[in-house]
């Protein structure tokens, strides 16, 4: 079957304005009871239960996965398994959310009637304000009506967009409300790249020996001969224990024709890019690329040099 390339593009621009408008009406609408719900998860003691079923299940789950890493306990129930046993999982200071397009959802009816059996409250995200869900729910988080771009309007995907971007709104006012910061976000995300760049600088800094340390008034010829001896192939210009300068690549290149005639202070780049070693290893990343270099001195508030990191290292840990 051939397909025109061209139109397939605007099939996919059509598709994403649609839902890009969705999102516009629904920021323009948000549900009446959203501050309250906000309100009400932040002073709630237990956990976020979160379930659904099909589409709307794997909204649940990311949403579910947001706020747990976002300083909100939380689990999600697959709406099935709730009916053979795992409604157990359920305790009574928890709260809930049931997420349905339609609201009428079977598989959740069991953990409905049980919600209210055990006076569990609970939101519902839905598109259709009359359903059973919604008008059970003690706080209704109704979706704007918008249309599926999916050919027969069918399948989820202006609907299920809309659930992940309240999810996320949900998310991230209780991260404002709990004043979640950094340090916070670090201690869930402790693997891979993320965990990396949340360590500190100083995690990875070379100090006292290793630093290329040398004085203003040393010849280049030594300068030369402890840049190499060190490894970095740049040095840090220090005069009674202060950072006066750095000298690099860069800096040999371009006094090259008279460089043995000089001493390290005379070719040396003045003021420095450093940075303190409590930074983290992102705010790192983000100033080498920003200037473009790939050393960092690491100076203390006398700014005295205490050490110094090399691109490189970011990359063996895999911060980058």
């Amino acid at each position: 079957m051939h397909f025109d390339n061209n139109k397939i593009t605007d099939i996919a621009k059509n598709v994403i304005e649609i839902e890009s408008n969705a999102l516009s009406v629904l920021s323009k609408n948000l549900p009446n009871c959203f501050e309250l719900f906000i309100n009400k998860v932040y002073e709630c003691t237990g956990r976020i239960v979160i379930s659904g079923i099909g589409k709307s299940g794997h909204i649940a789950k990311k949403i579910s996965a947001t706020l747990a890493s976002t300083g909100t306990p939380s689990y999600f129930i697959h709406a099935t398994e709730a009916s053979h046993g795992d409604l157990g999982m359920i305790l009574e200071n928890d709260i809930c959310i049931l997420i349905s397009n339609s609201g009428e959802t079977l598989e959740l009816k069991d953990m409905l009637n049980h919600l209210k059996r055990f006076a569990i409250p609970f939101a519902t995200i839905s598109s259709n304000p009359k359903s059973t869900l919604m008008e059970s729910a003690d706080f209704p988080l109704c979706l704007p009506s918008q249309p599926e771009v999916c050919p027969i309007g069918m399948a989820p995907t202006t609907s299920t967009t809309m659930m992940l971007a309240l999810g996320d709104a949900i998310s991230v006012s209780l991260m404002h409300k709990r004043k979640f910061d950094i340090n916070q976000f670090k201690v869930f995300h402790p693997g891979g790249k993320l965990g990396a760049q949340m360590l500190k600088i100083k995690d990875f800094m070379h100090v006292k020996d290793k630093i290329p340390s040398v004085d203003p008034e040393m010849s280049m010829q030594e300068t030369l001969l402890n840049m190499t001896s060190k490894g970095f192939g740049y040095a840090v210009v220090v005069k009674e224990k202060k950072l006066k300068g750095v000298i690099s690549d860069g800096d040999i290149r371009r006094h090259i024709n008279q460089l043995f005639e000089k001493k390290a202070g005379e070719i040396a780049t003045l003021n420095p890019i450093t940075v303190t070693d409590d930074i983290f290893v992102s705010e790192a990343i983000k100033i080498m690329n920003d200037h473009k270099i790939g050393v960092l001195v690491v100076i203390n508030n006398d700014n005295e040099p205490i050490g110094i990191t090399h691109i490189q290292d970011l990359l063996k840990a895999g911060a980058i």
